[in-house]
């Protein structure tokens, strides 16, 4: 039997795997496209509400970096592995044009975006959370 820390580690962990799914999914996974040669296009620009595209990509990568940020414990290693994540999915969608997809450095940017706040809103609940089992402890006291 697992003990509770263990298991919640091993739960944590099959979430951040299965949020790697839509990642591959949505990057990787061939299209219809015809694309001829090495396309990349190197461009930056800050989403806003009109670029569904851009938002999209900072959504992709919130979760899987949620997780893993939860699972590890270790910010700053999974903010890394997040945004190397992303710049190997637009290198080979650089390099391998016969899934029909091209790499864009606003996706790599967007995707890294979404890790920093991933990585941020675990901070933040663990924050509440400490907060509020201090909290608890300190009224259980008072009692």
């Amino acid at each position: 039997m697992l003990v509770g820390s263990a298991r919640k580690r091993r739960i944590l962990w099959a979430l951040a795997g299965l949020s790697l799914l839509p990642v591959f999914a949505l990057t990787l996974v061939p299209t219809a496209n015809r694309i001829d040669g090495i396309l990349c296009t190197v461009q930056f620009a800050m989403p806003t509400l009109g670029t569904v595209e851009l938002l999209a990509n900072v959504a992709l990568f919130l979760p899987l970096a949620y997780f893993a940020t939860l699972a590890t414990r270790r910010p700053l290693t999974t903010l890394a592995a997040g945004s190397g994540l992303s710049a190997v999915i637009e290198a080979l969608q650089a390099l391998v044009p016969a899934i029909g997809r091209a790499c864009d450095t606003n996706d790599w940017l967007m995707n890294t975006v979404g890790a920093v706040l991933g990585v941020l809103l675990t901070l933040g609940t663990g924050r509440l959370v400490r907060r509020s089992q201090s909290g608890s402890s300190t009224g259980a006291m008072s009692s």
